[in-house]
This record gives structure tokens, sequence and C-alpha cells, in this order.
């Protein structure tokens, strides 16, 4: 499942941030997988293993958003 993670997609996980959301941002790729808040806008790395583990979907592309911001 995290081989069609991309920069920029946007996941929800199965457990919600102490601010109340759910979805996340992907920020960096590697052997860490970065994430952003979409509500508090904080910042956390988890490793591959760990993502797979909480990751509850990969959220659709909306037409509006671009596929690399800059």
């Amino acid at each position: 499942m995290l081989t069609e993670l991309e920069l920029y997609d946007r996941v929800r996980l199965r457990k919600p941030h102490p601010c109340g959301s759910y979805e996340w941002i992907v920020v960096r790729l590697g052997a860490d997988i970065g994430l952003e808040c979409t509500g508090c806008k904080r910042r956390i790395l988890l490793s591959r293993r760990e993502l797979a583990r909480r990751l509850k979907t990969i959220l659709p592309r909306s037409t509006d958003e671009p596929s690399v911001k800059p």
C-alpha cells in the first residue's frame, strides 16, 4: 500500500491527532515518512512500518490540487 504513496498525498490515519484532525499531508518520502497535520500544521516522522500500521486510507486528489508543489 505504501508503494503508491507520493509527495503531497492526503492520508487518513486510524486515530485522530490531539487537535482533532484525522487527515495528514505527505511532506517527505524516504526510510521515514514525513507527515503534516491538516488541522494544526504539526509535522511528524513515522517509519514506513509504523505508517502502514496506522494508515486507514489514501484520499483521492482533488482536481484543483497541483501534482507537485514548488
